[in-house]
């Protein structure tokens, strides 16, 4: 497929300096980074879905990834006063 873009000469000109340090035309930059903007969005409704969860499957996400994340002995009190001094 062939596409047309309209760029900002800014971003034309960003984009021309990144394929340069990648060593492709600019061109190919654009088609690479269109090609993963699209895995990781693969990626990203493969892992979530449309987004529809339920209040418990959230939760439980949540508590996965607070696992072993800790707030170095500081309690979210301690947290919320320091913030009043300022």
């Amino acid at each position: 497929m062939t596409l047309t873009l309209e760029l900002k000469d800014r971003v034309q000109t960003e984009l021309a300096a990144r394929a340069q340090v990648h060593g492709l035309p600019i061109e190919a930059y654009v088609e690479k980074l269109l090609e993963q903007a699209v895995e990781n969005e693969q990626r990203a409704w493969d892992q979530f879905g449309s987004g529809a969860r339920s209040p418990e499957e959230s939760g439980r996400d949540i508590l996965e990834l607070r696992r072993g994340v800790t707030l170095g002995g500081l309690r979210i009190k301690d947290l919320i006063h320091e913030g009043h001094r300022y």
